[in-house]
C-alpha cells in the first residue's frame, strides 16, 4: 500500500538528517520491488549485503548498527532526487545508439541533398532530347521548273535524333549558248522537326537520285550524300553543312552520260572508305560501260570498262548483289537481267591479272550460268523485265530477287537463281511494296494494277506462296501513286496508299465509288489485323510524286513524308509542296472506312484502343 501511495503521489523517498536512515515510504518501496533502490549498509557482524543478513533476515529499520563511516550511495543507484536510475552501461548504450542514429540521419540527408543537386544540374546543363511536337507540317518550296523529280531521302543531318528530308528539284531553265535550255536545280535539306530549311546547295544539273549514307562502315563518321545527275554530275556533299566534298570530273564521262544512280561497293583501294560505281551509256552507240570511283576523293579507280549488251526495254539496275558465300556481282540490263562479277570489272579497270582477296570469291551456281563462250556476263532472267528488287530473307544473309515483268511477278532464289513462285498478273507497272501481312515472318507485297481508266486494284501477295490474300478496287485517276509500308513492334506492317475518297458505309460490291472530286486524294492505311477496314489518315490536292516513311526511334513513332505538285496555271509552273505527317497522331485522328460487314462488328472504341498501342520500329529487311 505504501508503494502504491508513494507512486500515486509521486513522493520520492528522502533521506533523513541522520545518515543511513530513509523515509519509510521509500524503504517500503525498496522492500517490495526488486527494481527499486537497495541500500548496501555494512554490519558489525559481517555486514548486511543487499539489505539482507547472511541468514536471509531483514534487519529492522531502527536497530542498533554501527556504521564505520557515512554510506555514500553509488551513482548508479540513487539520483539527486532519489529516483531509481539505470545502470551506467545502459546509459552508455543509449548514448551510443543516439550517436549512430544521428550519423545515419546526417548521411541520409547529405546523400539526399547531393542527389537533388545532381538532378538539378542534369536538368539545366544536359539538354533534353527534342520531342517531335510537330505532328504535321507542310512546306512550299517554290515552283517546279519541269523535268523529273528525284526520290525523297531521309537522314539525320543535324544530330537531333530526327531524320531530316533531302530532295532536289528544278527551279528554272536558263537559256544556253546552244539555244537549248539548261536546268538550274537545288539540293535542299529540310528539318524533320518543323520543315525549316537547314541548308541549300545549287546543282549544275537536275538530279535523278540522292542517297545519304556513311562511306566508312563500322564508324561514327559523318553522313555523306551522293547526288547523281541526269547527265554527267556525280558529287558528294557533307550532310551536316551541305558543302561539296568532291565532284567527279565530267571528262571521265566524255563519251557518255550517267544512265542510273550510283551504287556503293566494298572498299576496293583499301583506303578505309567504300568505293562507288556508275553506269554510263555511250552517246553514239548502245554500248554501256562501268566506271569505278573512289569514295574518298571522287577520282576514277582505273579506266572505264565497256560491255555490249543486247536487250529492249527499261534499264534495269545497276544493283550490287552479294551471295551467301560473299561473292559480289553487279546486276543490270535492258529489259533483261544480266550479272557481271565485280572481280572482272576491277581486273579490267586496273589492267592487271589479280584482284583483292575479297573479290576472288565465286558462286558456283552463278558461274555455271555463263554463256557457252565463257562470256563475262551471266544470264539471270530475260523475259520482259520491268523492275528488279532484292528481298532480304529471314534468318539468312542471302537475298532473293523479286522481278516485275509485263506478265506478272517472279521471285527467284538468290542462291541458285531458280523460280520460287510465279504470279500471272498483267498490267503491273508499279514497284511492289514489301511488308509483313501474314504471321509467317516472310515478306509479303502490296501491289497496285490499273484495271480501267479511273480505277485501280490494290492487292497483297503472300511472299511464301505467291497467292493473293487481300484485294480491293478503289477509284484513282492518278496514273501512278506511291505506296509504302512501316513495321510495328510486333513484326506486323501497315501499308499506305493513295486513292480518291471512299464512302464510310460498307457496300455490297467490291468497289466503293469516290465521294470527292478527282483533284482530292486520300491517304489510306491497311493493317493486317483489321483487313476489312481502311483508315483515312489525310488528304492532298495535286499529284503525289514521291513518299517515304521514316522512324522516330526515341518516341517509337513513324512519320510519312510526301512531295506533291499542285495544278499549274497559265504561265506559272506547278508548285512543289513537301509535307510530313506523324502516323501515331494520324491514327488517332483517322476516319474508319468499313469495306465489308464483319461478325462480330468492330467497334470504334476497340479500334482506338488497338491503335493507341501501336509502336513503330526500323525495318529489319532491306530492298
Amino acid at each position: 500500500m505504501a508503494t502504491v501511495l508513494s507512486r500515486a503521489l509521486k513522493l520520492p523517498g528522502k533521506k533523513s538528517p541522520d545518515l543511513g536512515e530513509y523515509d519509510p515510504l521509500t524503504q517500503a518501496d525498496s522492500d517490495e520491488s526488486e527494481d527499486d533502490l537497495v541500500l548496501n549498509l555494512p554490519q558489525k557482524n559481517g555486514g548486511v549485503k543487499n539489505g539482507k543478513s547472511p541468514l536471509g533476515e531483514v534487519p529492522e529499520p531502527d536497530s542498533d548498527m554501527e556504521v564505520a563511516g557515512p554510506a555514500k550511495p553509488h551513482l548508479s543507484e540513487v539520483t539527486t532526487e532519489g529516483y531509481p536510475s539505470e545502470p551506467l552501461g545502459d546509459l552508455e548504450q543509449k548514448a551510443s545508439s543516439s550517436l549512430v542514429s544521428y550519423v545515419r540521419t546526417s548521411v541520409f540527408l547529405l546523400t539526399l541533398g547531393i542527389s537533388m543537386i545532381l538532378v538539378l544540374l542534369c536538368a539545366f546543363l544536359i539538354p533534353c532530347p527534342p520531342r517531335d511536337l510537330h505532328s504535321t507540317w507542310s512546306r512550299r518550296l517554290g515552283s517546279q521548273g519541269g523535268g523529273d523529280l528525284s526520290p525523297l531521302e531521309l537522314a539525320d543531318v543535324n544530330g537531333d535524333g530526327l531524320r531530316d528530308v533531302l530532295l532536289s528539284f528544278v527551279t528554272s531553265r536558263n537559256g544556253s549558248s546552244a539555244g537549248g535550255s539548261r536546268p538550274a536545280a537545288d539540293l535542299v535539306c529540310l528539318s524533320g522537326m518543323n520543315g525549316s530549311t537547314l541548308w541549300s546547295s545549287p546543282l549544275p544539273e537536275e538530279a535523278q537520285d540522292v542517297t545519304c549514307l556513311s562511306l566508312m562502315p563500322g564508324s561514327m563518321a559523318e553522313i555523306t550524300c551522293l547526288v547523281t545527275g541526269t547527265r554527267k554530275m556525280l558529287s558528294a556533299f557533307n550532310a551536316t553543312s551541305g558543302k561539296a566534298i568532291w565532284t567527279l570530273s565530267p571528262n571521265s564521262l566524255s563519251n557518255g552520260t550517267l544512265a542510273a544512280p550510283v551504287v556503293v561497293l566494298p572498299d576496293l583501294d583499301e583506303d578505309g572508305v567504300r568505293d562507288l560505281a556508275v553506269l554510263a551509256i555511250g552517246e553514239t552507240q548502245p554500248d554501256v560501260y562501268f566506271l569505278l570511283v573512289s569514295g574518298q576523293t571522287g577520282s576514277p579507280v582505273g579506266r572505264p570498262v565497256k560491255y555490249s549488251i543486247v536487250g529492249v526495254g527499261n534499264l534495269i539496275g545497276p544493283q550490287v548483289y552479294i551471295t551467301a558465300s560473299g561473292a559480289v556481282y553487279i546486276l543490270f540490263g535492258f529489259g533483261n537481267i544480266q550479272a557481271v562479277a565485280l572481280r572482272d570489272i576491277f581486273i579490267q579497270a586496273q589492267n592487271r591479272d589479280s584482284s583483292p582477296p575479297s573479290l576472288q570469291i565465286e558462286e558456283p551456281e552463278w558461274e555455271k550460268r555463263r554463256s557457252v563462250n565463257l562470256s563475262e556476263l551471266i544470264d539471270v532472267y530475260s523475259d520482259g523485265v520491268e523492275l528488279l528488287q532484292m528481298v532480304k530473307m529471314p534468318d539468312s544473309n542471302c537475298s532473293n530477287l523479286l522481278i516485275t515483268t509485263r506478265q506478272g511477278l517472279v521471285l527467284l532464289r538468290g542462291q541458285n537463281l531458280t523460280p520460287y513462285w510465279t504470279l500471272s498478273l498483267p498490267g503491273l507497272h508499279s514497284q511492289p511494296t514489301p511488308g509483313y501481312f501474314t504471321d509467317d515472318q516472310t515478306l509479303d507485297f502490296l501491289l497496285q494494277t490499273q484495271e480501267v481508266v479511273g480505277m485501280k486494284k490494290m492487292m497483297v501477295v503472300d511472299g511464301d506462296s505467291g497467292s493473293i490474300i487481300w484485294s480491293y478496287s478503289a477509284p484513282c485517276h492518278m496514273k501512278e501513286t506511291p505506296t509504302t509500308s512501316a513495321v510495328t513492334s510486333d513484326r506486323k506492317s501497315v501499308f499506305l496508299f493513295w486513292a480518291e475518297g471512299l464512302s464510310a458505309a460498307p457496300s455490297n460490291s467490291d468497289v466503293i465509288l469516290g465521294a470527292d472530286p478527282p483533284s482530292l486524294y486520300h491517304l489510306y492505311l491497311l493493317h493486317p489485323t483489321f483487313p476489312s477496314i481502311l483508315l483515312d489518315l489525310s488528304n492532298a490536292t495535286g499529284t503525289v510524286t514521291a513518299s517515304k516513311v521514316g522512324i522516330n526511334d526515341l518516341w517509337k513513332d513513324a512519320f510519312y513524308v510526301t512531295r506533291t505538285t499542285g495544278p499549274s496555271s497559265e504561265g506559272h509552273p506547278a508548285p512543289v509542296v513537301v509535307s510530313k505527317l506523324s502516323l501515331r497522331w494520324a491514327l488517332m485522328e483517322s476516319q474508319m472506312v468499313q469495306l465489308k460487314e464483319t461478325t462480330p462488328k468492330i467497334g470504334r472504341g476497340e479500334l482506338r484502343r488497338f491503335l493507341s498501342r501501336i509502336k513503330f520500329v526500323d525495318s529489319p529487311y532491306q530492298i
